[in-house]
């Protein structure tokens, strides 16, 4: 009787280790290639956390962030349409991102543009009977709904950017139409070839871990671009152009400085060591950027200032927001260290050269910032940190590519603004201030 049991024990163990090496051999699910419904219980719930967070960031990145640090900057008499035009830009750009920018930016599609699948705010489901969530193939592991509000936060900023080059001057039906049209047609182009796997510029092994070139030079080659068509401020090169507060500037830096971690490190998509790196390298690059353009100015100009030491702390930030996933501490010293030699340049000797009334230096920082951290990531980035090589010689064909098809795109959208509403304020306005003549608001004495 002992002998029949211990024979039938052994039978069954030998049918569950074939069971068992039959489920070991059994390969793993592939990977998702576009939006796709899952079991709420696959999402991570720290990765989704640190989304949420992370995109709450962002969004104080422009409000109040941008608002406070372009207001500071402005004249008395413009900061209420400054301030106006960057919370008109983050609702406006949010309704047309849920409802076309997204489907066109993250969707798999061509690669040049997404599919229609998100349109008009469809798809992105959660259905609570079921246990289902929809979430995208580029972030598998937190609602596509947290996601995209993420990837939203970085639409409203790349445009809300392109006000400090225009301030003062354009009109704000105009500003309105103006961004409107490019948020679509040329911001979520770019961030589709650039960020979606499909993409062309992905495919071809751009690396922009969260935005030198989406950001960055795509909203810095829009100013320069709205700065030469509207023409200078009246009384620009004549007249002292005195800043209204540049207490809430710093404000405004801050917030960025404090915002730009959710910005980097939420670009990792994950609560993991690579957010952390991305978090550290952020830091690092941001006080570097404003000790060295703290330094260039004291010694051209025999004095450091606050205005420098905020631009600087940005220009370090914009500097490392592509090289942020993929480079070492080392790299950050680096890459900060030369943007704010690099944003200081920008924003002086190669502001006068260009001949633009970039009134905020939209250019001189972002796009010097952002072409140079783009190419220091093809420098620098490390293969044990990230996976990938970098190669400055493939940077540099995303930045042509970025940078061509925002100056002849947004020439094209400003000149169909003109045509449609006008772009700038008649000398009447300008010369009382766009406070008054186009919001009939002004600050208290």
């Amino acid at each position: 009787m002992r002998r029949n049991v211990r024979a039938a024990a052994s039978f069954a163990l030998a049918w569950i280790g074939c069971f068992e090496a039959a489920w070991a051999q059994t390969p793993a699910a592939a990977p998702i290639t576009r939006p796709t419904l899952v079991a709420q219980s696959t999402l991570n719930a720290a990765d989704t956390a640190w989304m949420l967070t992370s995109t709450a960031l962002v969004l104080l990145m422009t409000l109040p962030g941008i608002a406070l640090f372009y207001a500071g900057m402005v004249r008395r008499k413009s900061v209420i349409n400054t301030m106006a035009s960057v919370v008109a830009i983050s609702a406006l750009v949010s309704v047309l991102w849920f409802a076309v920018g997204y489907s066109w930016a993250f969707t798999p599609g061509t690669g040049w543009l997404g599919n229609g699948s998100r349109l008009f705010f469809t798809g992105m489901d959660y259905l609570k009977d079921a246990g289902k969530v929809m979430v995208s193939h580029v972030a598998p592991n937190v609602p596509e709904s947290v996601y995209s509000m993420f990837q939203l936060t970085f639409a409203v900023i790349t445009a809300a950017l392109v006000v400090g080059a225009f301030v003062e001057r354009m009109r704000f039906s105009a500003m309105l139409l103006f961004i409107g049209l490019w948020s679509l047609l040329v911001y979520a182009p770019v961030a589709h070839w650039v960020w979606e796997p499909g993409g062309w510029l992905a495919q071809m092994g751009v690396l922009d871990f969260a935005g030198g070139s989406v950001v960055h030079v795509n909203a810095g080659v829009t100013g320069l671009v709205c700065a030469w068509m509207l023409g200078p401020r009246r009384g620009y090169g004549r007249e002292a152009f005195e800043p209204f507060n540049l207490g809430l500037t710093m404000a405004g830096a801050g917030m960025l400085w404090v915002g730009w971690f959710g910005f980097n490190a939420g670009s990792a998509v994950a609560a993991d060591g690579r957010a952390g790196l991305a978090m550290a390298v952020t830091h690092l690059a941001a006080a570097t950027g404003a000790m060295t353009w703290m330094f260039a100015e004291w010694v051209v100009r025999g004095r450091p200032s606050l205005l420098g030491l905020c631009s600087g702390l940005v220009a370090g930030l914009v500097a490392i927001t592509p090289a942020a996933g993929f480079v070492t501490l080392q790299s950050a010293l680096l890459i900060g260290a030369l943007a704010g030699v690099a944003c200081y340049w920008g924003a002086t000797g190669l502001k006068r050269l260009l001949r633009a009334d970039d009134s905020l230096d939209v250019f001189g920082v972002h796009a010097v910032g952002g072409f140079v951290g783009s190419l220091l990531t093809g420098a620098l980035a490390s293969k044990a940190i990230s996976g990938v090589e970098g190669s400055v010689t493939v940077q540099l064909i995303g930045l042509a590519a970025v940078f061509g098809y925002a100056l002849v795109m947004t020439a094209a959208l400003l000149l169909v603004t003109k045509v449609i509403v006008g772009l700038r304020v008649d000398e009447r306005v300008e010369q009382a201030g766009l406070d008054i003549g186009q919001h009939r608001e002004r600050l208290g004495t």
